[in-house]
């Protein structure tokens, strides 16, 4: 449950922040006539990242056992390189995120309504249909027959909103380059969990030899179906009894995205200031230190 919360609360609040930027950036230059076509546009997002996600869910249903399998590890395998290049790139583009977001809007405010729409849809669209797959992907790796997992995927949406609301009225100011560095890093633990279980899947779907080739079993020492054995699956989608396979992936993704993400020099830096905006422009100008 940890992990799915940690997912919406990651993708969540990385809308919210975009959503909060597009608002105060037209509040304060007096252009609220133009907030009806931005909420518009965020509407419709928000309403196709869900019926994406339910066509990934239901239409999924009506597939053979194999094709599910296939299916799932696929998009599971997509889902991660998805979240790795969301983290990375946040870190990178955070400095600089509400500058370009107001030279979009400043464009789109010349083009007129559509134009509007449009922004608010493509500035949040991306993030929603990121958000629904790798939720998808996440809770068919962590599903344990409750709805546990969606539970904290809402409670982390949730969160993220309430927050994303705290810094539009300038009530809270966090370091949003530590926050993206740490919640991204563990967020890199998750993916590398849903890539070894999407990996388990195509070798249930017979699409990669080794299913029957396992690097070890301790079911014995740490029961799936156990309290701690569940609480490892919810947060890490450990697994008692991984493939040869599933163990080398997921070391050789870790270990080095990891390794990369966290480092204090090159691309994956984000050195900078983010500005947290709100309604009179005088609380959001204080910048948060991105370091």
């Amino acid at each position: 449950m940890f992990g799915n919360y940690l997912i919406g609360l990651r993708e969540g609040l990385e809308a919210s922040l975009v959503v909060c930027i597009l608002i105060a950036y037209l509040v304060k230059t007096g252009r609220k006539d133009a907030l009806k076509p931005i909420w518009m546009g965020i509407g419709v997002a928000i309403a196709l990242a869900l019926g994406f996600g339910c066509a990934l869910e239901f239409g999924s249903q009506e597939l053979t056992f194999e094709a599910q399998e296939a299916l799932g590890g696929s998009l599971s395998i997509v889902a991660v390189g998805l979240v790795t290049w969301m983290v990375f790139w946040m870190r990178r583009t955070a400095r600089h995120l509400k500058s370009e977001l107001h030279g979009r809007l400043d464009a789109a405010l010349a083009m007129g309504t559509g134009a509007l729409v449009a922004t608010a849809f493509l500035a949040v669209g991306r993030e929603g249909l990121e958000t629904a797959l790798f939720v998808w992907a996440s809770v068919h790796a962590a599903s344990d027959g409750t709805p546990r997992p969606l539970i904290g995927v809402a409670l982390g949406l949730a969160t993220a909103v309430f927050l994303g609301w705290l810094f539009y009225r300038g009530a809270l100011k966090i370091n949003l380059a530590k926050f993206f560095t740490w919640t991204g890093g563990m967020l890199v633990v998750v993916a590398a969990g849903v890539l070894a279980y999407g990996v388990h899947d195509l070798q249930e779907a017979d699409w990669i030899p080794g299913l029957r080739n396992l690097a070890f079993d301790i079911s014995g020492t740490i029961p799936p179906d156990s309290w701690y054995g569940t609480l490892l699956k919810g947060v890490l989608n450990f697994q008692p009894d991984p493939t040869v396979l599933q163990v080398t992936v997921w070391a050789l993704y870790l270990v080095p995205t990891l390794a990369i993400f966290l480092a204090p020099v090159g691309f994956a830096s984000g050195k900078g200031k983010v500005n947290v905006p709100d309604e009179q422009g005088s609380r959001g100008s204080q910048p948060t230190k991105a370091s």
